[in-house]
């Protein structure tokens, strides 16, 4: 390929072509990308995620760190940063949330929030008891 073609795929969209080299072998000169390699949202893999759900837990509550078991309406929040995944619960509606007791574990894959989150619903939220 020489300089200035471009390659096109097969849905058609236009990439650059040689990996960045000239046809004389020299580098090309980069194109400045705004924001090319950042997460604009706290959504991304790249920073702190977290998911919540409203739970009503079993007879026997959700142990915390904080004030030991708390019981009725609850929001669960699965949170994501640094490489680590920690369950917190909150009263409904109000502002203090409560580390889960025992949940803050490594995750090595961000990707994983999601099925995490969902099985931690699964185990807290009892509301037939």
């Amino acid at each position: 390929m020489f300089s200035g073609e471009r390659l096109v795929t097969a849905v058609g969209d236009t990439g650059p072509s040689a990996a960045g080299m000239t046809a004389d072998g020299s580098a090309e000169t980069p194109a400045a990308v705004p924001g090319a390699g950042m997460v604009a949202d706290s959504d991304g893999a790249a920073g702190p995620q977290s998911r919540t759900t409203d739970i009503v837990p079993g007879p026997g509550g959700v142990m915390t760190d904080e004030v030991g078991v708390v019981t009725g309406d609850l929001t669960l929040r699965t949170e994501y940063a640094d490489g680590k995944v920690t369950l917190r619960v909150q009263y409904k509606d109000a502002d203090e949330w409560y580390a889960v007791t025992g949940t803050s574990v490594t995750l090595a894959d961000p990707a994983g929030l999601d099925a995490v989150h969902g099985v931690a619903v699964g185990l807290l939220n009892r509301p037939e008891g």
